[in-house]
């Protein structure tokens, strides 16, 4: 079964069996939150939909969204990512990775972020012992 895999430079730290999830995070400065949508496809992560509950530094919002239910919505024409490379340090956060009934932190898998490893890289992989 194709999931994601989650690591660094191939190596994988943690798989899991999701067919697509949602990958939400508050910005640093503006601690507004930020959720983006992916479809897991044997060519990588591919984009979905995005969402963004406000405006602020480096936070404009694109050409075309909408207003709904209290966050702009919009989307973006690009190719599946393969990997979705994505900075993590103790300042910033964690990341919420979502599977349409649950969030959970990245560190629920991966440890708290630290400053000695500040990246973590999401691809589609076949997933282990779910084919």
């Amino acid at each position: 079964m194709i999931g994601l895999c989650l690591g660094l430079a191939g190596a994988v730290w943690a798989q899991l069996p999701l067919p697509a999830f949602t990958l939400a995070w508050n910005h640093t400065i503006e601690k507004i939150r930020w959720e983006e949508d992916y479809e897991v496809t044997p060519e990588g992560v591919l984009l979905q939909e995005a969402r963004v509950r406000g405006t602020g530094a480096g936070m404009e919002i694109p050409d075309g969204a909408v207003l709904h239910d209290g966050a702009w919505h919009y989307r973006r024409a690009m190719p599946a990512l393969q990997p979705l490379r994505l900075g993590r340090t103790p300042e910033a956060g964690d990341y919420q990775l979502c599977d349409g009934a649950e969030c959970h932190p990245l560190s629920r898998w991966l440890g708290p972020p630290t400053a000695s490893q500040p990246a973590v890289e999401l691809w589609s992989c076949e997933v282990e012992g779910q084919r």
